[in-house]
């Protein structure tokens, strides 16, 4: 792969896709179509704001914090990380003090969700996410950005609000819904722009990865 080439690490938004049980369905919808005489295509779309990759804004958790339209662009561009962690269940502090984490980093964290989740519609409970000691650990090493492989940092039972809490308070962006299965753990530039939705707790996001030349990972 060359240096100059982008991977998409979105998931495409489609009909009748995955989504977090109680928000609800996916749905896509063509309510104008050329094929049946009108003048153009026209796509319907409804979904929750935290549908495929998205992100969270620190008000989807917290009272009174900022809301989606507020991000900073120097949050989600820039130079990022992907980690592998293989844990499989919940991801504890001890998966992560190794990576030698520094603060301002922005990580990605690529788990076994990447290798089997996403082609798969039904929702699974099972999924791999941070422990609230994991949260509390990078809260701690104060990085910028987290991203992870599925459709919430935290586990789908317990502790899952608790997770987002501390993060978000800690001032911590968060990108859900990643599909890293392509990506090898490194350095790269990343790019991700939610929608700007005023006043929303999360929003759909596009995000992409360019390899780095020389895996430099110097911040900027």
């Amino acid at each position: 792969m060359e240096p100059s080439d982008w991977i998409d690490i979105s998931v495409p938004i489609q009909d009748g896709m995955v989504h977090w049980p109680g928000d609800p369905p996916v749905r896509v919808r063509q309510v104008q179509a050329i094929a049946r005489g009108d003048e153009a295509n026209l796509t319907q779309l409804a979904m929750s704001a935290h549908t495929g990759t998205h992100m969270d804004a620190p008000i989807h958790y917290l009272p009174d914090a900022a809301s989606m339209d507020a991000l900073p662009f120097s949050a989600t561009i820039g130079r990022a990380r992907v980690i592998a962690v293989t844990t499989q269940g919940t991801i504890g502090p001890r998966a992560l003090e190794s990576a030698g984490i520094r603060a301002g980093e922005r990580l990605l964290l690529k788990t076994r969700n990447s290798d089997r989740i996403w082609s798969e519609h039904a929702f699974d409970p099972e999924f791999t996410a941070l422990s609230l000691e994991a949260a509390r650990y990078l809260a701690s090493r104060q990085i910028r950005l987290l991203g992870i492989d599925y459709l919430s940092v935290g586990p789908f039972n317990g502790e899952g609000a608790e997770v987002h809490r501390a993060l978000l308070g800690a001032g911590i962006w968060i990108i859900e819904g990643l599909n890293l299965g392509a990506v090898d753990p490194g350095h790269y530039d990343l790019v991700c722009l939610p929608l700007r939705i005023a006043g929303a707790d999360g929003a759909p996001a596009r995000a992409l990865l360019r390899p780095l030349a020389d895996n430099e990972p110097a911040q900027r």
